[in-house]
C-alpha cells in the first residue's frame, strides 16, 4: 500500500483516523501498532514476522545492554549482536542474490540464487532499530521497556516504508506523552496534501519524460540534448517522487502528534556536492555521519584516514540503496567528487562566481542520478557518452517533447527552488486563511483525479 493510492487515501487513512482519535490516550500507541502491522502486511503478510522478529531483538538488546550497563564489555557485547543480526537481516534479503551470482563466477564457487522478494522498508527500519541499541548504550536515549511502544516506533506507518529515517532518540519523548492539536491536525494534513501532490503531480509527470528519454536510448536515436532532457527529467522525478514522500510522512506524523525532521532542503540550489548531501535525504545522510563516519574516526586522524573513511560510507551509501554494481558505482563517484572538494577543488571554488558553482554543481549530480537510474552499466555508459557528445545534438522528436513537456519541465524547475515559499510568506495572513484550504482541497481533487485515470504511479523507494 503506498501514500498515492486510492485505498489508502479513502480508506486505510480515515479508519486509521477515527480509530486513533476514538482511543484514550494510553492505548493509543497499542492502536498505531496494530494498524502499522496491518499497513505494512498489506502486500506481503508473511514478512510481518520478520517485522516482528526484528522488534522482538531489538526490544531485548536494548534492555539487556541496560541490565549490563556496568559491564561495559557485556554491553557493547549486546550492542554488537544486535548490530550483526540487523545487518544479517538485510543482507540476506537484500544482497544475497547479488553477492551468490557475483561470487558465483569465482572457479569452484557455486552459490544459489533464491529470488527472494524483498521485504518493503527493510533498508529503514532496520537502521532505525540498529541505532536504538547503539543510542541505548550511549545513553543518548533511554530505553524503552514497554514492547508494545518500542513496536509503535519501529512499525510507525508514515515512515516504515521509506523514511525519513527516525531515530528513537528524537521521538522517545513523544512516544511516551503526546498530544495531537487542531493547529498540528491542520498543519500536518496541509502538509500532506502538499506532498502528495508533489509525487502524483509532479514526480510522476517527470517520470513519464523520463521514460521518454530512455526510450530513445533503446532505440538508439537518443541526442546530446535528449540525454540531458532524460536526466533532467529523472532528477526531477526522484526529487520531487521521495521529497514528496517525505512531506506526506512528516505530515501524517505531525497529524499523529509525532515531529520527524526534515528530510530535504532545496537541494537543487546547492553551490557544491557537499552542501547538495547536506539538503538530500538528510536523515540517511545524518546515520551514516553519525554512526560510520564518526565511528571510524571521522576527519580526526589525519589525510590518509579520512579518505579511507569518507570511501567507506560512500561505498556503503550506494550499496545501502540497491544490491547492484550502478549503486556502488554511483556512492564512489558522489565520495570521490567530496574527497576532490574537500583536498583539491576548496581554494578554487571558493574564488568561483557562485553561478558557476550552482552550474557545476547540477552537472555531477545529474550525471550521478543518470548513474543511479540505469542499472546496466553498458547502457548507462553509451547514455551518459551521448550527452557529452556521442551522438547527435538535436532530433525532430526532442521538438515534440519539448513542446508537450516544456511548460511542465519550467514549472518542475521552479518548484524545485524557494519561490513558492517566498511568494507565499509575502502573501498577507488573512488571504493564507482563505487560501489554504481551497489549495488543499484543489491539491487533493487533481490528484484524485490523475490517480482515478492514470496507470503510471511508480514509487522509486519502494526498492530500497
Amino acid at each position: 500500500m503506498v501514500f498515492s493510492s486510492l485505498t489508502f487515501l479513502f480508506a486505510y487513512l480515515p479508519v486509521t483516523l477515527a480509530l486513533y482519535f476514538l482511543t484514550p490516550l494510553a492505548f493509543r500507541n497499542l492502536v498505531l501498532l496494530v494498524v502499522s502491522l496491518f499497513f505494512y502486511g498489506w502486500g506481503e503478510p508473511v514478512y510481518v514476522g520478520i517485522m516482528l522478529l526484528s522488534i522482538f531483538i531489538d526490544y531485548s538488546h536494548g534492555l539487556l545492554v541496560e541490565r549490563f550497563r556496568d559491564r561495559d564489555r557485556l554491553a557493547r557485547w549486546f550492542v554488537g549482536e544486535s548490530v550483526v543480526f540487523n545487518l544479517m537481516l538485510l543482507g540476506f534479503f537484500k544482497y544475497w542474490d547479488f553477492l551468490a551470482v557475483n561470487l558465483s563466477l569465482l572457479p569452484g564457487v557455486n552459490l544459489p540464487v533464491l529470488g527472494l522478494p524483498l521485504p518493503l522498508g527493510i533498508s529503514f527500519f532496520t537502521f532505525q532499530t540498529m541505532s536504538y541499541t547503539i543510542d541505548v548504550y550511549r545513553r543518548d536515549a533511554p530505553v524503552q521497556r514497554n514492547p508494545i511502544d518500542f513496536g509503535a516506533f519501529v512499525t510507525l506507518f508514515p515512515q516504515l516504508i521509506a523514511g525519513p529515517i527516525v531515530k528513537y532518540k528524537t521521538v522517545a519523548a513523544e512516544l511516551n506523552k503526546r498530544q495531537v492539536l487542531a493547529e498540528d491536525f491542520s498543519a500536518g494534513a496541509c502538509r500532506f496534501t502538499v506532498g502528495l501532490s508533489k509525487k502524483v503531480l509532479l514526480a510522476n509527470a517527470a517520470g513519464e519524460l523520463w521514460e521518454l528519454c530512455l526510450g530513445a536510448q533503446s532505440a538508439g536515436t537518443l541526442t546530446v540534448f535528449g540525454g540531458w532532457t532524460g536526466l533532467l527529467a529523472f532528477g526531477l522525478q526522484i526529487y520531487f517522487d521521495f521529497s514528496g514522500y517525505s512531506d506526506m510522512a512528516i505530515g501524517l506524523g505531525r497529524i499523529l502528534g509525532f515531529r520527524f525532521e526534515e528530510n530535504f532542503d532545496h537541494p537543487y540550489l546547492s553551490s557544491s556536492v557537499g552542501e547538495f548531501w547536506r539538503r538530500w535525504h538528510m536523515s540517511l545522510t545524518s546515520w551514516f555521519r553519525e554512526y560510520l563516519y564518526f565511528p571510524l574516526g571521522g576527519s580526526r586522524r589525519g589525510t590518509p584516514r579520512t579518505l579511507r573513511n569518507l570511501l567507506i560510507v560512500w561505498f556503503c551509501t550506494g550499496f545501502w540503496h540497491g544490491a547492484s554494481w550502478n549503486f556502488i558505482l554511483w556512492g564512489l563517484y558522489f565520495g570521490l567528487w567530496l574527497i576532490l572538494e574537500r583536498f583539491v577543488l576548496r581554494d578554487a571554488l571558493a574564488q568561483t562566481p557562485a553561478w558557476i558553482k550552482h552550474f557545476y554543481t547540477l552537472v555531477v549530480v545529474f550525471v550521478g542520478w543518470g548513474i543511479f537510474a540505469i542499472e546496466d552499466l553498458g547502457i548507462c555508459g553509451r547514455y551518459l557518452r551521448t550527452c557529452f557528445g556521442g551522438g547527435p545534438l538535436w532530433s525532430a522528436s526532442d521538438g515534440y517533447r519539448l513542446r508537450s513537456y516544456g511548460v511542465l519541465l519550467a514549472l518542475l524547475i521552479l518548484s524545485s527552488t524557494t519561490l513558492a515559499l517566498q511568494i507565499w510568506s509575502r502573501t498577507p495572513e488573512r488571504a493564507r486563511r482563505v487560501l489554504t484550504p481551497m489549495l488543499m482541497a484543489l491539491g487533493l481533487l487533481a490528484s484524485t483525479a490523475y490517480l482515478v485515470d492514470g496507470s503510471y504511479n511508480p514509487f522509486l523507494y519502494f526498492r530500497f
